[in-house]
């Protein structure tokens, strides 16, 4: 499964007029502080008059304080993102700006919960039950996500091994714009944490608290 005029994150931001723009994990993301629901209401009512809006719109999320929009192209059971996204993306921009509004891409973040197990087929149909989730259409066999586009995504990993007691095990991951990840390990190592792995790092590196619970702060650099 393909998108037509797929582009990869970094495509996507290296294109001009998009620097308000960070690719996360689950899409590109930008925060337009409003200070105000009636000015967020605003910015939602001039994002949807934007022609050709409708047919390609974005997942748009309003708070007393300000908005959060995200793109990302969803065509044929694919994920990703096309040049339509990076349109999209400078004309919101420009609609935000008719309104004294900027998008600051240090304020966006998004989640992932990973069980995992030694067998993945043997853990999905629980949490697909428990949570009412439906398979992502591209990655089927690892990734659950919610039918209507609001709740923190799952990606079940394998493990090379269960726990000394039989067990699973369960962690998450912060998807970060690539320049506040450095920070965000210092932080979380300063606070306590320990570095478990960073093997793979800018893609992720992977944190413990001090009683072993991991959290994997990831970016998409180096990424397709």
């Amino acid at each position: 499964m393909s998108i037509d005029d797929g582009i990869s994150p970094a495509e996507f931001e290296a294109a001009a007029g998009v620097g308000e723009w960070s690719v996360l994990g689950d899409g590109a993301c930008s925060y337009f502080e409003t200070r105000s629901l009636a000015l967020g209401a605003r910015l939602v009512e001039a994002i949807a008059a934007i022609p050709g809006m409708e047919a390609h719109a974005p997942d748009i999320d309003v708070r007393p304080d300000g908005v959060t929009v995200r793109l990302i192209t969803v065509e044929d059971g694919a994920y990703g993102f096309s040049r339509r996204d990076v349109e999209r993306a400078r004309r919101i921009s420009a609609a935000a700006r008719g309104l004294g509004l900027s998008g600051d891409r240090s304020r966006v973040q998004g989640l992932l919960v990973i069980p995992g197990g030694p067998d993945r087929a043997a853990i999905r149909p629980f949490w697909q039950a428990v949570l009412g989730y439906k398979p992502r259409a591209d990655e089927p066999e690892t990734d659950l996500v919610d039918p209507r586009n609001r709740g923190t995504a799952l990606w079940l990993e394998r493990m090379q091994a269960p726990r000394a007691d039989g067990g699973g095990a369960i962690h998450l991951a912060v998807w970060v714009p690539p320049e506040q990840a450095e920070a965000r390990v210092a932080a979380a190592l300063a606070a306590g944490g320990r570095l478990v792995r960073d093997d793979f790092a800018p893609s992720w590196w992977t944190l413990a608290d001090a009683a072993g619970n991991e959290c994997d702060v990831a970016t998409t650099r180096e990424r397709r």
